[in-house]
């Protein structure tokens, strides 16, 4: 997706309002065959799971052990309710419990479905890979706060993405409270503003998100475990696909 991919993404946003076009956060899926329990694996010497985190070729970042016999995918959008609630009952779980045993590894695909995701996903790598599961989690776990102001900043966000590449998504992260929101939490404003004036890192987000769509990915959040995708998208369908493929 290139710049006219972008600029697309912006219309709709002149057309309905930021939040909420949530036709694309819904769950399907099939499900999976069970199998024997899996066995724990202790982290390297002086670390934990959670600790390692890389960035992918397909655009995510993975956390965990890199050899986990069994490994989540999520396909997610930053703007989504369902994810968001997703992350809020399962994070304890899922990264607490079985991250940290080096049973399972996650990583985390960013699928803009809205023109707010683009910022947000910029400012989640923003700190880099040690910050990104930290910052993910924090815009989750106060998502009606951080989409508060989206709900009515439809027209500071079309008069953002009107600006120079390298303005418009400045612009349209402080017009939504983004900026402020990530300062808080160890981004500061000019660290932020240099993230964001990344116009090159704005059109590979948007690159990958088309890749996903084109790969069959059609809602947020979708799961997969080794690669074979999860029947339903909450977290009680995923912990009960993880404990079928023996996490237990």
């Amino acid at each position: 997706m290139d710049r006219s991919a972008i600029s697309r993404l912006t219309l709709v946003a002149a057309l309905l309002p930021l939040a909420l076009g949530l036709g694309a956060c819904k769950q399907d899926a099939a499900g999976g065959a069970s199998a024997a329990p899996v066995a724990a694996v202790a982290p390297p010497a002086g670390q934990a799971w959670t600790d390692l985190v890389a960035v992918t070729p397909d655009g995510g970042y993975v956390m965990g052990n890199p050899q986990a016999p069994v490994k989540v995918i999520e396909y997610g959008s930053l703007s989504c309710p369902h994810c968001a609630t997703l992350t809020q009952e399962g994070y304890p779980t899922l990264v607490g419990k079985y991250v940290t045993s080096g049973k399972v590894s996650l990583e985390f695909r960013s699928f803009a479905i809205h023109p707010q995701d683009i910022p947000l996903t910029m400012l989640v790598q923003c700190a880099g890979t040690e910050t990104f599961f930290p910052l993910l989690e924090e815009v989750y776990k106060n998502f009606d706060a951080v989409t508060e102001r989206t709900m009515k900043g439809a027209d500071s966000a079309n008069a953002a993405m009107q600006l120079p590449d390298n303005q418009r998504f400045i612009a349209l992260s402080d017009a939504l409270g983004f900026t402020e929101f990530f300062a808080a939490r160890g981004v500061s404003k000019d660290q932020a503003h240099a993230c964001l004036a990344n116009f090159d890192n704005a059109s590979k987000i948007a690159k990958f998100s088309e890749a996903y769509g084109a790969k069959g990915v059609e809602s947020t959040p979708t799961l997969l475990i080794n690669d074979r995708k999860v029947e339903g998208a909450t977290w009680a369908e995923l912990d009960t696909a993880l404990q079928t493929a023996g996490v237990r």
